[in-house]
Protein backbone atom coordinates (compact mmCIF):
# COMPACT_ATOMS: atom_id res chain seq x y z
CA UNK A 1 0.00 0.00 0.00
CA UNK A 2 1.57 3.40 -0.94
CA UNK A 3 1.85 6.44 1.29
CA UNK A 4 1.23 9.64 0.64
CA UNK A 5 4.10 11.92 2.54
CA UNK A 6 2.70 15.75 2.78
CA UNK A 7 6.04 16.76 3.91
CA UNK A 8 7.72 19.54 6.07
CA UNK A 9 4.32 21.32 6.94
CA UNK A 10 5.45 24.61 8.49
CA UNK A 11 2.47 24.04 11.13
CA UNK A 12 0.05 21.46 11.68
CA UNK A 13 -2.98 22.91 13.40
CA UNK A 14 -4.28 19.47 14.86
CA UNK A 15 -7.76 20.37 17.07
CA UNK A 16 -6.74 17.28 19.21
CA UNK A 17 -8.13 17.23 22.87
CA UNK A 18 -5.32 19.50 23.36
CA UNK A 19 -5.63 21.57 20.64
CA UNK A 20 -2.19 21.26 19.94
CA UNK A 21 -0.34 23.42 17.26
CA UNK A 22 2.88 21.72 15.80
CA UNK A 23 5.60 23.50 14.20
CA UNK A 24 7.87 21.55 10.99
CA UNK A 25 6.30 18.20 11.36
CA UNK A 26 5.33 15.81 8.14
CA UNK A 27 1.87 13.73 8.00
CA UNK A 28 2.02 10.37 6.55
CA UNK A 29 -1.17 9.24 5.36
CA UNK A 30 -1.76 5.33 4.33
CA UNK A 31 -4.95 3.70 3.46
CA UNK A 32 -6.80 6.77 3.81
CA UNK A 33 -6.15 7.04 7.27
CA UNK A 34 -3.09 9.77 9.19
CA UNK A 35 -0.41 7.34 10.73
CA UNK A 36 2.40 9.36 11.49
CA UNK A 37 2.58 12.83 12.98
CA UNK A 38 6.23 14.49 13.26
CA UNK A 39 9.89 13.55 11.96
CA UNK A 40 9.27 10.94 9.46
CA UNK A 41 11.58 9.16 7.43
CA UNK A 42 10.64 8.45 3.18
CA UNK A 43 10.48 6.08 1.64
CA UNK A 44 11.01 4.45 -1.88
CA UNK A 45 7.83 4.58 -3.63
CA UNK A 46 5.82 7.48 -1.47
CA UNK A 47 3.94 9.71 -3.01
CA UNK A 48 5.09 13.26 -1.61
CA UNK A 49 2.94 16.69 -1.23
CA UNK A 50 5.47 19.47 -0.81
CA UNK A 51 4.66 21.44 2.55
CA UNK A 52 6.89 23.73 2.47
CA UNK A 53 5.07 27.48 3.59
CA UNK A 54 1.88 25.49 4.16
CA UNK A 55 -0.48 24.93 7.29
CA UNK A 56 -2.50 21.71 7.17
CA UNK A 57 -5.82 21.77 9.63
CA UNK A 58 -8.43 19.30 9.37
CA UNK A 59 -11.39 19.72 6.73
CA UNK A 60 -13.97 22.14 8.08
CA UNK A 61 -17.48 20.72 9.05
CA UNK A 62 -20.78 23.00 6.95
CA UNK A 63 -23.06 22.07 9.57
CA UNK A 64 -26.26 23.16 7.97
CA UNK A 65 -26.33 23.89 4.29
CA UNK A 66 -28.38 22.99 0.77
CA UNK A 67 -25.77 22.88 -1.47
CA UNK A 68 -28.24 22.01 -4.82
CA UNK A 69 -29.27 25.84 -4.08
CA UNK A 70 -26.06 26.90 -5.68
CA UNK A 71 -27.76 27.43 -9.16
CA UNK A 72 -30.44 29.83 -7.01
CA UNK A 73 -27.72 32.03 -6.10
CA UNK A 74 -29.16 35.56 -6.02
CA UNK A 75 -32.81 34.41 -6.74
CA UNK A 76 -34.42 35.48 -3.55
CA UNK A 77 -32.62 39.42 -2.59
CA UNK A 78 -34.27 41.72 -0.18
CA UNK A 79 -36.96 39.63 1.53
CA UNK A 80 -37.08 38.39 4.77
CA UNK A 81 -37.46 34.52 5.61
CA UNK A 82 -40.80 34.31 4.93
CA UNK A 83 -40.17 36.21 1.97
CA UNK A 84 -37.27 34.19 0.96
CA UNK A 85 -39.35 30.88 1.27
CA UNK A 86 -42.29 32.05 -0.68
CA UNK A 87 -40.37 33.05 -3.77
CA UNK A 88 -37.89 29.98 -3.86
CA UNK A 89 -40.36 27.59 -3.24
CA UNK A 90 -41.93 28.73 -6.69
CA UNK A 91 -38.47 28.54 -8.37
CA UNK A 92 -37.69 24.86 -6.90
CA UNK A 93 -40.85 23.46 -8.00
CA UNK A 94 -40.37 24.74 -11.36
CA UNK A 95 -37.29 23.56 -11.91
CA UNK A 96 -35.11 21.78 -9.57
CA UNK A 97 -35.71 18.21 -10.73
CA UNK A 98 -32.69 15.42 -10.02
CA UNK A 99 -30.87 16.10 -12.76
CA UNK A 100 -30.50 19.88 -12.20
CA UNK A 101 -30.77 18.54 -8.30
CA UNK A 102 -27.51 16.18 -8.91
CA UNK A 103 -25.59 19.17 -11.07
CA UNK A 104 -26.35 21.86 -8.25
CA UNK A 105 -24.65 19.65 -5.78
CA UNK A 106 -21.84 18.75 -8.00
CA UNK A 107 -21.06 22.68 -7.90
CA UNK A 108 -21.92 23.34 -4.33
CA UNK A 109 -19.80 20.35 -3.03
CA UNK A 110 -16.87 21.63 -5.49
CA UNK A 111 -17.36 25.25 -4.32
CA UNK A 112 -17.08 23.95 -0.61
CA UNK A 113 -14.11 21.69 -0.79
CA UNK A 114 -12.15 24.52 -3.13
CA UNK A 115 -12.64 26.58 0.39
CA UNK A 116 -11.38 23.72 2.59
CA UNK A 117 -14.78 22.37 3.81
CA UNK A 118 -14.62 18.44 3.41
CA UNK A 119 -17.92 17.77 5.21
CA UNK A 120 -21.47 18.88 4.80
CA UNK A 121 -24.93 18.17 6.54
CA UNK A 122 -26.75 18.81 3.35
CA UNK A 123 -30.69 19.12 3.70
CA UNK A 124 -32.71 18.62 0.17
CA UNK A 125 -35.02 17.18 -1.40
CA UNK A 126 -33.97 14.55 -4.77
CA UNK A 127 -32.17 13.26 -1.97
CA UNK A 128 -30.48 10.37 -3.55
CA UNK A 129 -29.34 12.86 -6.98
CA UNK A 130 -27.75 15.77 -4.42
CA UNK A 131 -25.73 13.07 -2.64
CA UNK A 132 -24.59 11.72 -6.13
CA UNK A 133 -23.67 14.97 -6.75
CA UNK A 134 -21.85 15.27 -3.93
CA UNK A 135 -19.59 12.48 -4.15
CA UNK A 136 -18.97 12.95 -7.50
CA UNK A 137 -16.58 15.97 -6.70
CA UNK A 138 -15.49 13.89 -3.70
CA UNK A 139 -17.45 14.97 -0.31
CA UNK A 140 -17.76 13.51 2.91
CA UNK A 141 -21.83 14.43 2.07
CA UNK A 142 -24.19 13.27 4.93
CA UNK A 143 -27.59 13.86 3.14
CA UNK A 144 -31.15 11.99 3.36
CA UNK A 145 -34.78 12.69 2.57
CA UNK A 146 -36.54 15.49 3.48
CA UNK A 147 -39.84 15.67 4.37
CA UNK A 148 -42.86 17.69 4.18
CA UNK A 149 -46.49 16.55 5.55
CA UNK A 150 -48.06 18.88 2.22
CA UNK A 151 -46.63 17.51 -1.17
CA UNK A 152 -43.29 20.02 -1.11
CA UNK A 153 -41.52 20.92 -3.88
CA UNK A 154 -40.47 17.77 -5.08
CA UNK A 155 -44.75 16.76 -5.03
CA UNK A 156 -44.08 13.29 -3.33
CA UNK A 157 -46.58 11.97 -0.78
CA UNK A 158 -45.99 11.37 2.89
CA UNK A 159 -45.38 7.46 1.92
CA UNK A 160 -42.94 7.84 -1.06
CA UNK A 161 -41.17 9.71 1.37
CA UNK A 162 -41.21 7.60 4.39
CA UNK A 163 -40.26 4.45 1.51
CA UNK A 164 -37.61 7.17 0.72
CA UNK A 165 -35.81 6.34 4.60
CA UNK A 166 -36.33 2.90 4.37
CA UNK A 167 -33.89 2.65 1.08
CA UNK A 168 -31.41 5.24 2.44
CA UNK A 169 -28.96 2.97 3.73
CA UNK A 170 -28.56 0.56 0.73
CA UNK A 171 -28.56 3.95 -1.47
CA UNK A 172 -25.81 5.08 0.98
CA UNK A 173 -23.88 1.27 -0.33
CA UNK A 174 -24.40 1.53 -4.07
CA UNK A 175 -23.54 5.20 -4.27
CA UNK A 176 -20.38 4.69 -2.37
CA UNK A 177 -18.02 7.66 -0.53
CA UNK A 178 -16.26 8.27 2.55
CA UNK A 179 -18.09 7.06 5.75
CA UNK A 180 -21.65 9.09 6.48
CA UNK A 181 -24.32 8.53 9.13
CA UNK A 182 -28.11 7.51 8.00
CA UNK A 183 -29.76 11.06 8.10
CA UNK A 184 -33.68 12.33 7.65
CA UNK A 185 -34.03 15.91 7.61
CA UNK A 186 -37.58 16.93 8.21
CA UNK A 187 -37.86 20.49 6.46
CA UNK A 188 -39.10 22.28 9.85
CA UNK A 189 -41.83 21.82 12.50
CA UNK A 190 -44.23 24.03 10.65
CA UNK A 191 -44.19 22.46 7.27
CA UNK A 192 -44.61 19.00 9.61
CA UNK A 193 -47.03 17.18 12.18
CA UNK A 194 -45.67 16.13 15.29
CA UNK A 195 -47.25 12.93 14.01
CA UNK A 196 -45.15 12.59 11.23
CA UNK A 197 -42.31 14.52 13.35
CA UNK A 198 -42.41 11.42 15.49
CA UNK A 199 -42.52 8.71 12.80
CA UNK A 200 -39.63 9.89 10.91
CA UNK A 201 -38.23 9.88 14.19
CA UNK A 202 -38.82 5.95 15.33
CA UNK A 203 -38.00 4.52 11.67
CA UNK A 204 -34.56 6.12 11.60
CA UNK A 205 -33.66 4.49 15.07
CA UNK A 206 -35.36 1.09 13.68
CA UNK A 207 -32.48 1.31 10.72
CA UNK A 208 -29.82 2.56 12.97
CA UNK A 209 -28.08 3.72 16.25
CA UNK A 210 -26.29 6.11 14.91
CA UNK A 211 -28.38 8.18 13.02
CA UNK A 212 -28.95 11.87 12.49
CA UNK A 213 -32.54 13.70 12.67
CA UNK A 214 -32.09 17.88 11.25
CA UNK A 215 -34.56 20.33 10.67
CA UNK A 216 -34.69 23.96 10.91
CA UNK A 217 -35.78 25.26 14.24
CA UNK A 218 -36.40 28.71 15.94
CA UNK A 219 -34.39 30.55 12.50
CA UNK A 220 -36.61 33.84 13.14
CA UNK A 221 -38.86 35.12 15.66
CA UNK A 222 -41.96 35.25 13.37
CA UNK A 223 -41.55 31.46 13.24
CA UNK A 224 -41.71 31.00 16.52
CA UNK A 225 -44.62 33.28 16.81
CA UNK A 226 -46.68 31.53 14.53
CA UNK A 227 -46.23 28.25 15.87
CA UNK A 228 -46.88 29.14 19.54
CA UNK A 229 -50.18 30.54 18.00
CA UNK A 230 -51.22 27.74 15.93
CA UNK A 231 -50.36 24.90 18.09
CA UNK A 232 -49.18 26.26 21.61
CA UNK A 233 -45.32 25.57 21.37
CA UNK A 234 -42.34 26.52 20.10
CA UNK A 235 -40.29 24.28 17.51
CA UNK A 236 -38.17 22.66 20.07
CA UNK A 237 -41.13 21.76 22.78
CA UNK A 238 -43.14 20.57 19.51
CA UNK A 239 -40.10 18.17 18.77
CA UNK A 240 -39.94 17.18 22.39
CA UNK A 241 -43.81 15.96 21.84
CA UNK A 242 -42.29 14.26 18.95
CA UNK A 243 -39.74 12.28 20.98
CA UNK A 244 -36.70 14.12 19.30
CA UNK A 245 -35.70 15.35 22.36
CA UNK A 246 -34.99 12.06 24.83
CA UNK A 247 -32.96 13.24 27.91
CA UNK A 248 -29.73 11.52 28.07
CA UNK A 249 -29.95 8.41 30.62
CA UNK A 250 -27.55 8.44 33.52
CA UNK A 251 -24.22 7.85 32.59
CA UNK A 252 -24.37 8.45 29.11
CA UNK A 253 -21.95 11.27 27.69
CA UNK A 254 -22.63 14.22 25.36
CA UNK A 255 -21.03 12.00 22.52
CA UNK A 256 -22.75 8.71 23.30
CA UNK A 257 -26.06 8.39 21.26
CA UNK A 258 -27.83 6.44 24.39
CA UNK A 259 -30.01 4.12 21.51
CA UNK A 260 -31.68 7.80 19.99
CA UNK A 261 -30.41 9.90 16.86
CA UNK A 262 -28.42 12.61 17.20
CA UNK A 263 -30.51 16.01 16.68
CA UNK A 264 -29.01 18.50 15.04
CA UNK A 265 -31.30 22.27 15.18
CA UNK A 266 -30.55 24.56 11.85
CA UNK A 267 -30.09 28.46 12.99
CA UNK A 268 -31.74 27.97 16.77
CA UNK A 269 -31.64 31.52 16.71
CA UNK A 270 -34.67 32.70 18.86
CA UNK A 271 -34.34 29.22 21.31
CA UNK A 272 -35.87 30.04 24.98
CA UNK A 273 -34.49 29.34 27.91
CA UNK A 274 -36.56 26.33 27.76
CA UNK A 275 -35.92 24.88 24.21
CA UNK A 276 -32.13 25.85 25.71
CA UNK A 277 -32.57 23.38 28.19
CA UNK A 278 -34.32 20.69 26.82
CA UNK A 279 -32.06 20.57 23.86
CA UNK A 280 -28.79 20.40 25.90
CA UNK A 281 -30.41 17.33 28.21
CA UNK A 282 -30.66 15.36 24.59
CA UNK A 283 -27.33 15.67 23.52
CA UNK A 284 -28.92 18.10 21.05
CA UNK A 285 -26.37 20.55 18.85
CA UNK A 286 -27.36 23.60 16.85
CA UNK A 287 -26.14 24.73 13.35
CA UNK A 288 -24.96 28.39 13.94
CA UNK A 289 -25.42 30.04 10.62
CA UNK A 290 -24.43 33.64 11.10
CA UNK A 291 -24.51 34.84 7.41
CA UNK A 292 -28.36 33.73 6.47
CA UNK A 293 -29.16 35.02 9.98
CA UNK A 294 -28.12 38.29 9.25
CA UNK A 295 -28.74 38.69 5.80
CA UNK A 296 -32.47 37.70 6.11
CA UNK A 297 -32.51 39.89 9.47
CA UNK A 298 -33.20 36.72 11.36
CA UNK A 299 -31.50 37.63 14.82
CA UNK A 300 -28.15 37.21 16.14
CA UNK A 301 -27.31 34.25 18.18
CA UNK A 302 -25.44 34.19 21.56
CA UNK A 303 -22.98 32.07 21.13
CA UNK A 304 -21.93 32.59 24.80
CA UNK A 305 -24.96 31.88 26.29
CA UNK A 306 -25.98 29.38 24.15
CA UNK A 307 -23.15 27.45 25.15
CA UNK A 308 -22.81 28.00 28.96
CA UNK A 309 -26.41 26.58 28.25
CA UNK A 310 -24.58 23.38 27.70
CA UNK A 311 -25.54 23.63 23.75
CA UNK A 312 -22.80 22.37 21.34
CA UNK A 313 -22.56 24.47 18.34
CA UNK A 314 -21.00 23.96 15.14
CA UNK A 315 -21.48 26.91 12.71
CA UNK A 316 -22.84 26.50 8.48
CA UNK A 317 -23.64 28.26 5.84
CA UNK A 318 -27.05 27.66 5.10
CA UNK A 319 -27.84 27.54 1.23
CA UNK A 320 -26.49 30.08 -1.66
CA UNK A 321 -30.01 31.71 -2.13
CA UNK A 322 -29.94 33.20 1.63
CA UNK A 323 -26.38 33.37 2.47
CA UNK A 324 -25.12 33.81 -1.17
CA UNK A 325 -21.78 31.54 -0.48
CA UNK A 326 -20.37 28.63 1.05
CA UNK A 327 -17.70 30.13 2.18
CA UNK A 328 -16.81 28.55 6.39
CA UNK A 329 -13.80 31.04 6.64
CA UNK A 330 -16.63 33.88 6.61
CA UNK A 331 -18.98 31.79 8.81
CA UNK A 332 -16.39 31.49 11.36
CA UNK A 333 -15.45 34.96 11.09
CA UNK A 334 -19.07 36.17 11.58
CA UNK A 335 -19.43 33.57 14.30
CA UNK A 336 -16.96 35.36 16.20
CA UNK A 337 -18.03 39.07 15.88
CA UNK A 338 -21.67 38.28 17.04
CA UNK A 339 -20.16 36.34 19.64
CA UNK A 340 -18.12 39.05 20.67
CA UNK A 341 -21.29 42.03 19.90
CA UNK A 342 -24.22 39.41 22.04
CA UNK A 343 -21.99 38.65 24.82
CA UNK A 344 -20.22 42.38 25.29
CA UNK A 345 -16.90 41.13 25.52
CA UNK A 346 -14.33 41.82 22.96
CA UNK A 347 -12.71 38.97 23.63
CA UNK A 348 -13.92 36.15 22.01
CA UNK A 349 -12.18 32.57 21.78
CA UNK A 350 -11.04 31.73 18.49
CA UNK A 351 -10.28 28.36 19.48
CA UNK A 352 -14.00 27.91 20.39
CA UNK A 353 -14.90 29.05 16.86
CA UNK A 354 -12.24 26.67 14.96
CA UNK A 355 -13.56 23.57 17.40
CA UNK A 356 -17.43 24.38 16.55
CA UNK A 357 -16.22 24.64 12.64
CA UNK A 358 -14.15 21.26 13.26
CA UNK A 359 -14.56 18.65 16.00
CA UNK A 360 -17.44 20.13 17.17
CA UNK A 361 -19.73 19.95 13.97
CA UNK A 362 -18.12 16.45 13.13
CA UNK A 363 -19.46 15.12 17.01
CA UNK A 364 -22.58 16.40 16.27
CA UNK A 365 -22.77 13.85 13.29
CA UNK A 366 -21.40 10.64 15.04
CA UNK A 367 -18.31 11.42 12.70
CA UNK A 368 -15.73 12.81 16.00
CA UNK A 369 -13.81 9.33 16.20
CA UNK A 370 -13.04 9.70 12.03
CA UNK A 371 -12.72 13.27 11.10
CA UNK A 372 -12.55 16.46 12.94
CA UNK A 373 -9.36 16.65 13.87
CA UNK A 374 -5.78 15.74 13.07
CA UNK A 375 -4.25 12.62 15.01
CA UNK A 376 -2.78 9.14 14.21
CA UNK A 377 -5.72 6.87 13.76
CA UNK A 378 -8.30 9.21 12.16
CA UNK A 379 -9.55 9.57 8.60
CA UNK A 380 -7.70 12.12 6.48
CA UNK A 381 -9.69 14.65 6.25
CA UNK A 382 -7.75 18.02 5.93
CA UNK A 383 -7.06 21.41 4.06
CA UNK A 384 -3.50 22.99 3.51
CA UNK A 385 -3.17 26.55 3.38
CA UNK A 386 -0.30 28.99 1.66
CA UNK A 387 1.26 30.77 4.71
CA UNK A 388 3.07 32.88 2.09
CA UNK A 389 0.37 35.75 1.89
CA UNK A 390 1.50 39.06 2.82
CA UNK A 391 -2.66 38.72 5.31
CA UNK A 392 -1.53 36.02 6.86
CA UNK A 393 2.09 37.10 7.88
CA UNK A 394 3.34 37.27 10.68
CA UNK A 395 1.71 34.30 12.53
CA UNK A 396 1.44 35.25 15.97
CA UNK A 397 -1.68 33.83 17.02
CA UNK A 398 -2.46 30.12 15.03
CA UNK A 399 -6.38 30.54 15.80
CA UNK A 400 -6.91 33.83 15.35
CA UNK A 401 -5.30 34.30 12.46
CA UNK A 402 -7.45 31.21 10.88
CA UNK A 403 -10.69 32.51 12.37
CA UNK A 404 -9.93 36.70 11.82
CA UNK A 405 -7.30 36.33 8.81
CA UNK A 406 -7.21 33.21 6.32
CA UNK A 407 -9.87 32.81 3.71
CA UNK A 408 -10.90 30.19 1.43
CA UNK A 409 -8.75 31.40 -1.34
CA UNK A 410 -5.58 30.84 0.96
CA UNK A 411 -6.85 26.86 0.38
CA UNK A 412 -4.05 24.93 -1.76
CA UNK A 413 -4.62 21.26 -1.32
CA UNK A 414 -7.65 18.96 0.61
CA UNK A 415 -7.83 15.37 1.24
CA UNK A 416 -10.85 13.70 1.93
CA UNK A 417 -10.45 10.24 3.30
CA UNK A 418 -6.50 10.32 2.18
CA UNK A 419 -7.91 10.80 -1.87
CA UNK A 420 -6.28 14.66 -2.78
CA UNK A 421 -9.84 16.04 -4.41
CA UNK A 422 -8.16 19.81 -4.94
CA UNK A 423 -4.73 19.99 -5.97
CA UNK A 424 -2.71 23.49 -6.27
CA UNK A 425 -6.28 25.11 -6.32
CA UNK A 426 -8.15 22.67 -8.91
CA UNK A 427 -10.33 20.01 -8.31
CA UNK A 428 -8.94 16.81 -9.28
CA UNK A 429 -12.15 14.87 -9.75
CA UNK A 430 -14.62 17.28 -11.54
CA UNK A 431 -14.08 19.09 -15.23
CA UNK A 432 -15.18 21.94 -13.63
CA UNK A 433 -14.79 24.09 -16.66
CA UNK A 434 -17.36 21.71 -18.17
CA UNK A 435 -19.47 21.69 -15.00
CA UNK A 436 -19.61 25.98 -14.81
CA UNK A 437 -20.90 25.73 -18.80
CA UNK A 438 -23.64 23.41 -18.00
CA UNK A 439 -24.35 25.35 -14.44
CA UNK A 440 -24.96 28.31 -16.20
CA UNK A 441 -27.27 26.93 -18.92
CA UNK A 442 -29.17 25.54 -16.31
CA UNK A 443 -29.71 28.90 -14.40
CA UNK A 444 -30.74 30.47 -17.44
CA UNK A 445 -33.07 28.48 -17.74
CA UNK A 446 -33.98 28.76 -14.01
CA UNK A 447 -34.38 32.29 -13.48
CA UNK A 448 -36.68 32.41 -16.90
CA UNK A 449 -39.08 29.70 -15.16
CA UNK A 450 -38.88 30.89 -11.60
CA UNK A 451 -39.63 34.61 -13.56
CA UNK A 452 -42.81 33.44 -15.00
CA UNK A 453 -43.76 31.51 -11.82
CA UNK A 454 -43.84 34.60 -9.50
CA UNK A 455 -45.59 37.13 -12.59
CA UNK A 456 -48.22 33.93 -12.78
Amino acid sequence: MSRLVLRDLAVVVTVDPTDSVLRDVSVVVEGGVITEIGEVEVRDGDEILDGRGRLALPGLVNLHTHLPMTLLRGIAEAVDLQGFLQRVWAAEGAVMDPATVELGATLGALESLLGGCTTQLDMYFHHEAAHRGAVAAGARHVGGPTFFSGPGPDGLSWDERMAGLRAWPDVLREVGGPEVPVAAMPHATYTNSVEHLAEVASVLAELTPSGVLHTHASENAAENADLLDRVGATPTELLARAGWMRPREAGDSRDTDGGAPRVVLGHGVHLTDDDRATAAAAGAAVAHCPASNLKLASGALDWQRWRADGIRLGIGTDGCASSNDLDMWQAMRQAAHLAALTSGHPEVDATQVLRAATIEGAAALGLDSLVGSLEVGKRADLALLDLDQPHLTPVHDVPALLVHAAGRGDVTDVLVDGIIVVRERRSTQVDTPELLHRCRARAREAATAAHEVEEA
